[in-house]
């Protein structure tokens, strides 16, 4: 809503002139509050056209009278201001020479926008809502249309959406509508708001309506936010879809333009709209007195007004909701709130004689709920756009406001005099102790205290002298010369002139140039700095005096900064006075917002009053957190994530998240218990619904296993012969089996064997077998016991390689061999028979307490997942190497998680997790390129391409680079991935592909680890123990002779 709009209101005038006010300082940058003042005059109120007359380069700097600036702080100008919106920043550029075109220009905007209340009783600032509403529900119905998979896609199988014990339900992101998500969570989980929210009843006179437009509208949105609000306290689905609510909100406006919403506005609105339906039912329940609005109540504050114009003072109350606070220049919100407090010279405030002007602002009147909103954008006017703040800006989880409300103001104008004072004298000793850190005059500067130690320590230094004639020596010029006067031993060979040296010509002797021959090199030369000439007693008073003074500026050194910390202590401690804490606001949520000016992803964290802890509600995710990840995301200047909107409640009222009780029995009512019966028959015939698709999923297995049991008891005709496989192309088949890898296996065996009988020809079967069995353990045990080159790894030629690399009892090694040595493989041979022979009759006689064949299968299947983690990391790198990126990210994606799951149960059973990170973050980075690229191109099958490749293979990816914060590297990639399609929010480019883009970028900037969508495991080739072994070898050392450029 713009100023022009209140001018169709009577009495309205002075409505929102604050809080556009504070717009146009954020937006254009410009702190002279006269000239914003004017710029808002000269457009008649219009935002748009008064950031163009700021933004103008011929913009001359209108004169304005100080009276002008305090219009909406003189008495009788009670109405409450609004401070929850921000600027559109789709300014039009009306700001040229011609001065008849920018008056024509805001005629038509005025008659427009006079045009359209008239007609529609819609104003320009409901427009704006519904435009992002109009986005969401197309965006929503679009993707029904889409045959790709796309992330917000729900899982076939009911059983992954189903809610699991009490877990808070998440919302279904419908499209661009993580802003709704996170406002609404917030508001849920203020347990007084759910109350007022579930109870509200409609007016009983609600046939009769509509009366007017926004009864029209807010009466059908409470009846759908009751539904959702009750669904998600009652639903049995993991998250709820709240499509039926936005549908209301797009209904309720007329607009076909989609832009991103703007979160603060949408807060403020939907607070607005609440306030309605409820003013509706009060004014219908009211008895002769004047009615009691529970929204106003819970969310509308007042403050105080105090100020001086001219010598005058003046005092007004107003009514404020969401209040505003600057960001950037404050380090935390204690610092933002003084600011926000105190506009312009307030000196005057107590002194008759000072003509200087300003006001302060005094709470006098403190919501239950009082909502900070965080000014993060402001106006690049040399890139003509609005650009996020990142600066880190800290809050507390408890804040105590007495410092700011209007009965401790006087205690408050003391303590911020002293502190005021205490800071004069803060700078000043800063200043001192600077002098003392960076001491002198020139470019370079050092600590005094440093100085003086150095000074000692070259005064107490020994002259260590050496002759320079070997340092002349290894320095002497190539043609043999030396310089004269070296030494009386080269005099002699110079001759009578001391102005030349012998040459290595027999022609001409070498002159030597003058000024070299004049310079003198000293006799004794010290090896390091020292005095050259000092006595003793000169030394002994030096060193005495350097000591000195040394201790005496280590001494100032330390008082000026015990001081300066007592000042900082004092600082902090000024209103920690009992007197100063009985107004406590404890943090209820935090919205935070990732990403750019014009896109991005919101998401909320909550407390948890009841079980004291920190709640991420991200869409349809709801996990627990901390502390320290809400600072990490919320605080700024890490990342691109930070705060935009703080949540805090009065502490002291704990009806605001107290639990209802049973008034019969005193119990407490939690879940359907605490819902009217109209919204518990509504939440159960949902319930029922989804258990119906519960069901059906269960029948459909149930039918799906019967059909093969059936399949599995048909006798089945021989197979044909398979077909040949084209050499160089293995054949996809099923995972060989333990038995299908002991063939592999046959060859060993037989040498042991023959080895076993060449020793003990004479010895019975068994004595051989056991002979056979020690020979094959001793060679496998010489192999774990090796450390080979990467490109050999003796774990894939052997299982029990792998078992003694890992610990694995010896019971189950032991068993391993005897099933070696008992394949029917080696039937083949009359004494081979015999061995496996005995080798099956031990096995028959192993009783079940001696091995623990559940732990013997998990150890072999353990083994069959560590090959197959080397097969997929195998083609995986293989595919990378021919560049077919988009083939080889599945493989190593899978490689990666299957060997992540293997090192967790120890350091060798699986393979270098940095080596399998490093493909897989590379192949990500070249396939966020080539999407890019077929992005910039604009040909809509190659932008179509493009982000097919980001939608069904990057953005599922993410969460499993950001699952593990410890692996920096991963993280820094998708800050690159993502900076890459954030850098185009600032290009000019076709309105399809900014609408492709804003529509992307939210999915894109998502932080939630939880995976939404991914493919099933690729197949592997069957291949034997040798061909594993040899293409593993292959690919590992073509990488070795290719070293990676690691990020």
């Amino acid at each position: 809503m713009t100023v022009e709009q209140n001018v169709l209101q009577p009495g309205g005038a002075a409505k929102h002139q604050q809080t556009f006010l504070n717009q146009l300082r954020e937006i254009t940058g410009i702190n002279d509050i006269q000239v914003l003042q004017q710029a808002l005059k000269d457009s008649n109120g219009n935002l748009e056209l008064a950031v163009a007359f700021l933004t103008s380069k011929n913009a001359k700097v209108p004169q304005l009278e100080e009276a002008t600036y305090y219009q909406t702080a003189l008495p009788g100008n009670d109405r409450y201001i609004s401070v929850g919106s921000q600027a559109d920043t789709n300014v039009i550029d009306l700001t040229g020479d011609d001065k008849d075109d920018l008056q024509r220009a805001i005629a038509l905007s005025l008659e427009e926008s006079n045009r359209a209340f008239r007609e529609t009783g819609i104003t320009d600032e409901e427009q704006a809502i519904s435009r992002v509403l109009e986005a969401s529900i197309a965006e929503n119905k679009a993707s029904l249309k889409r045959t790709h998979q796309e992330v917000w896609s729900d899982s076939p199988n009911p059983y992954d959406r189903k809610r699991q014990d009490n877990c808070p339900v998440g919302l279904k992101n419908v499209g661009n509508t993580c802003w709704f998500s996170a406002v609404i969570q917030s508001l849920f989980n203020l347990l007084e708001f759910r109350r007022l929210v579930l109870n509200f009843s409609p007016p009983a006179n609600a046939q009769d309506l509509p009366r007017n437009q926004k009864e029209h509208r807010n009466l059908p949105f409470m009846r759908e936010l009751r539904y959702l609000f009750a669904l998600l306290v009652g639903s049995k689905r993991k998250y709820v879809d709240p499509s039926r609510a936005v549908e209301i909100l797009k209904d309720a406006f007329k607009s076909n333009d989609s832009q991103q919403q703007d979160v603060s506005e949408f807060t403020h609105k939907l607070l607005d709209w609440l306030e309605d339906a409820f003013q509706i039912k009060a004014e219908e329940e009211r008895d002769g007195e004047k009615p009691k609005n529970p929204m106003v109540e819970l969310f509308y504050g007042r403050f105080l007004a105090v100020g001086v114009l001219e010598g005058k003072k003046f005092e007004n109350t107003e009514m404020f909701g969401q209040y505003p606070l600057q960001v950037n220049g404050f380090k935390d919100l204690h610092e933002c709130l003084e600011a926000a407090m105190i506009e312009g010279e307030i000196e005057s405030l107590h002194s008759e004689n000072s003509a200087k002007s300003g006001q302060e602002h005094w709470f006098t009147e403190l919501p239950p709920v009082l909502t900070f909103e965080l000014s993060r954008f402001e106006f690049n006017q040399a890139l003509g756009r609005p650009e996020k703040i990142h600066n880190k800006l800290e809050f507390p989880p408890i804040l105590y406001l007495d410092r700011y409300m209007h009965k401790n103001r006087e205690i408050t104008r003391i303590k911020r005099d002293e502190i005021k004072r205490l800071k004069e004298y803060l700078t000043v000793l800063q200043q001192r102790l600077e002098r003392y850190l960076s001491y002198g005059s020139g470019p370079k500067r050092f600590p005094l205290v440093d100085v003086l130690q150095y000074a000692l320590e070259f005064a107490s230094s020994k002259p260590v002298c050496t002759s320079p004639v070997d340092d002349l020596g290894a320095s002497a010029p190539a043609s043999g010369t030396l310089p004269a006067q070296t030494s009386p031993s080269t005099i002699e060979q110079q001759g009578p002139s001391s102005s030349e040296v012998p040459s290595t010509s027999p022609v001409q002797r070498s002159v030597i140039h003058k000024p070299f021959t004049q310079s003198r090199i000293p006799p004794d030369l010290p090896m390091h700095p020292a005095p050259r000439h000092i006595t003793e007693e000169e030394l002994s008073v030096l060193e005495g005096c350097l000591h000195r003074w040394r201790t005496e500026v280590e001494n100032d050194t330390r008082d000026l900064q015990e001081s300066i910390s007592r000042i900082h202590r004092t600082i902090e401690l000024m209103y920690s006075d009992k007197t100063m804490v009985q107004v406590p606001y404890r943090l209820h949520a935090v919205l935070v917002h990732e990403g750019q000016a014009n896109a991005g992803h919101y998401w909320a964290y909550i407390y948890d009053h009841h079980q004291n802890r920190w709640m991420k509600y991200n869409d349809i995710s709801v996990t627990k957190s901390t502390w320290e990840e809400l600072e990490r995301d919320s605080f700024g200047g890490y990342r691109n994530a930070s705060a935009y909107c703080l949540m805090y409640i009065n502490d002291k009222e704990q009806y605001l998240i107290q639990e209802e009780f049973n008034k019969e029995t005193g119990q407490i009512l939690v879940g359907m218990d605490t819902l009217p019966c109209d919204l518990r028959d509504y939440v159960k015939e949902d319930n029922k619904r989804f258990e119906k698709e519960l069901e059906e999923w269960d029948a459909e297995l149930a039918q799906k296993a019967q059909q093969e049991k059936l399949l599995s008891q048909i006798p089945r005709a021989p197979a044909p012969s398979p077909a040949p496989v084209q050499a160089g192309e293995p054949e996809y088949l099923e995972q060989p089996s333990r038995t299908d890898i002991s063939k592999h296996l046959k060859e060993d065996s037989v040498q042991a064997i023959n080895k076993a009988l060449t020793e003990q020809e004479d010895r019975g079967p068994e004595a051989i077998m056991d002979t056979a069995i020690k020979l094959e353990y001793t060679r496998l045990l010489k192999l774990a016991q090796e450390d080979p080159p990467p490109e050999c790894d003796y774990r894939l030629r052997h299982a029990i390689v792998y078992f003694i690399q890992n610990q694995a009892p010896k019971k189950i090694i032991e068993r391993t061999l005897l099933e070696q040595f008992g394949d029917h493989n080696l039937s083949f041979d009359e004494r081979c028979r015999n061995i496996m022979k005995v080798a099956q009759a031990k096995l028959e006689m192993i009783k079940p307490d001696e091995v623990n064949m559940e732990e013997y299968e998990r150890w072999h299947q353990d083994y069959r997942n560590f090959r197959e983690t080397t097969m997929f990391l195998m083609v995986g790198l293989e595919f990378f190497q021919k560049k077919s990126y988009m083939e080889a990210l599945l493989y190593l994606i899978y490689a990666y998680q299957n060997n992540k799951e293997l090192l967790s149960k120890g350091p060798y059973r699986g393979h270098d997790e940095e080596l399998i990170s490093h493909y897989r973050r590379e192949c990500l980075l070249k396939l966020n390129e080539h999407a890019a690229a077929l992005f910039e191109s604009g040909d809509d099958q190659e932008v179509n391409n493009g982000l097919i490749i980001m939608n069904e293979l990057i953005v599922p990816c993410l969460p499993l680079l950001l699952v593990d914060e410890m692996e920096e590297k991963d993280i820094v990639a998708v800050e690159d991935m993502r900076n890459r399609w954030c850098s185009y929010l600032g290009q000019e480019m076709e309105p399809n592909l900014q609408e492709k883009l804003t529509d992307f970028l939210p999915k894109l900037l998502d932080c939630s680890t939880e995976i939404k969508g991914f493919n099933d495991p690729p197949k592997l080739p069957s291949y034997s123990t040798h061909e594993l072994c040899e293409r593993y070898a292959r690919i590992m050392l073509s990488l070795s002779r290719t070293p990676a450029d690691g990020r």
